[in-house]
């Protein structure tokens, strides 16, 4: 069973407001079986809902055979103590455990949990668990309430109850400091890794809303084999490859973990490691599965995630993404009147990569300077990187040493003005010999 709140700040799509919670709930393996919304100018404090709606929940979940109801919303633990009790008393729940609610972030760190692959992705999502479990131990618990409900005062039950649950308590918060623990030097480690690389290479970040496509661009341009599926998060974990745009311009391309509306807090707490790239990127490929019923609210959902974990204002390059779809074609054009710079692009068939390349080129070549040095001959190493990591337009060697006239990002000529090896120079050496490369 799905269930909304209407509030007068929501960010759900008007036109279909269940719809997102629909998908996440397949996702998540679910069957929906019904819907229920209300519009409220305020929360009702003991259950969200209004408790007539309430009432209308117990009858629909018995009447669809539910076992799950799901709540669009973000919900306190004493509230989803009151709605299970309520609505299993009016169901008359046939199953063990009763009808289970769950709210909307509960419901996403499940699919986090199953997405989860590597050691860092399942810390941060056992860390973001723990965080949303601590305060609901003590309704996790209610079975000792029942336990002394025959038992007078509750003598013989109650000290035991709250000693155990003490006792959870401590193992959850040591262990939330064990992850967090572990989950900063994660952090530390990927933010010198990086830094270090902007300090060399020029960054684009490809960002956007889960299942807009970004895994599949990422892929097309990169031939990396990332996992791609038509899955909400169906990434979880950063990767970065090498993009080569042309000859001695390269640069360093990363797919990110997709937003969502009304992310939870603690999920973006805890992937800030694996968002850092969007952080200290320094272009955003911004990916929009243009024809998507909700594609303005995923457009707005993306940009408060960038403002949260502080990457406001990042040049940013909108892709209308999907136009090999009739919707995603037919809208591509609306989007392109309000956003002229925009790029219109089929990550699947490729339609539209051409114009996205020369976009990124463009902005990497207003990135770079044209600088002539000099180092000594017999640094292979060195000039190795230099004819990697820059466009060399002339080489000119002497006995001892060789001069390049080469094009290179402002990050990198910043490093190599560090480098004792390295002279720069300003006049046109005479009288030796000219290679053009």
């Amino acid at each position: 069973m799905l269930v909304g709140v209407l509030l007068p700040n929501s960010n759900a799509d008007p036109r279909d407001p269940l719809g997102e919670l629909a998908s996440l709930a397949k996702t998540a393996g679910a069957k929906v079986v019904g819907q229920i919304l209300q519009r409220r100018q305020r929360p009702d404090a003991s259950t969200y809902i209004g408790s007539g709606k309430v009432i209308d929940i117990a009858r629909l979940a018995k009447k669809e055979n539910a076992n799950v109801v799901v709540f669009d919303n973000d919900l306190s633990p004493a509230q989803i103590g009151a709605l299970e009790k309520i609505i299993n008393q009016e169901a008359g729940s046939k199953y063990n455990q009763g009808i289970k609610v769950l709210d909307r972030s509960e419901l996403i760190l499940d699919i986090f949990a199953t997405r989860a692959q590597t050691a860092e992705a399942k810390l941060q999502v056992e860390l973001a668990q723990m965080e949303y479990t601590y305060p609901r131990l003590t309704r996790m618990w209610n079975h000792l309430e029942r336990q002394a409900a025959g038992a007078v005062a509750g003598i013989g039950t109650r000290g035991p109850g709250e000693t155990q649950l003490e006792t959870d308590r401590r193992l959850v918060r040591k262990r939330i400091a064990d992850l967090r623990a572990g989950i900063e030097k994660i952090q530390a480690r990927k933010s010198r890794l990086v830094e270090s690389r902007n300090r060399s290479a020029f960054t684009v970040c490809v960002v956007g809303y889960t299942n807009a496509g970004k895994s599949t661009l990422f892929n097309t341009l990169t031939a990396a084999g990332t996992y791609a599926d038509d899955k909400l998060f169906a990434t979880l974990d950063t990767k970065t490859r090498a993009w080569r745009l042309e000859r001695g311009t390269e640069v360093l391309l990363s797919d990110t973990v997709g937003f969502v509306r009304d992310l939870p807090h603690g999920l973006v707490a805890s992937f800030k490691a694996t968002l850092e790239e969007a952080v200290h990127a320094d272009l955003l490929l911004h990916v929009l599965d243009v024809g998507h019923p909700h594609a303005q609210v995923q457009f707005n959902a993306v940009h408060r995630v960038l403002d949260e974990i502080g990457a406001k204002n990042k040049p940013e390059i909108l892709l209308l993404n999907k136009i090999d779809t009739d919707s995603g074609a037919y809208q591509a054009d609306h989007w392109k009147t309000i956003y002229p710079h925009s790029i219109a692009i089929s990550a699947k068939t490729g339609a539209g990569l051409k114009e996205l390349h020369e976009a990124v080129l463009s902005f990497v070549r207003g990135q770079q300077v044209d600088v002539r040095l000099e180092c000594d001959v017999t640094e292979g190493k060195l000039i190795q990187f230099l004819r990697t990591h820059g466009r060399v337009h002339n080489e000119l060697v002497t006995h001892h040493n060789i001069i390049l006239d080469m094009t290179v990002g402002k990050n990198l000529l910043e490093q190599l003005r560090r480098n004792d090896q390295i002279r720069f120079i300003d006049s046109t050496p005479t009288g030796i010999e000219s290679t053009r490369r």
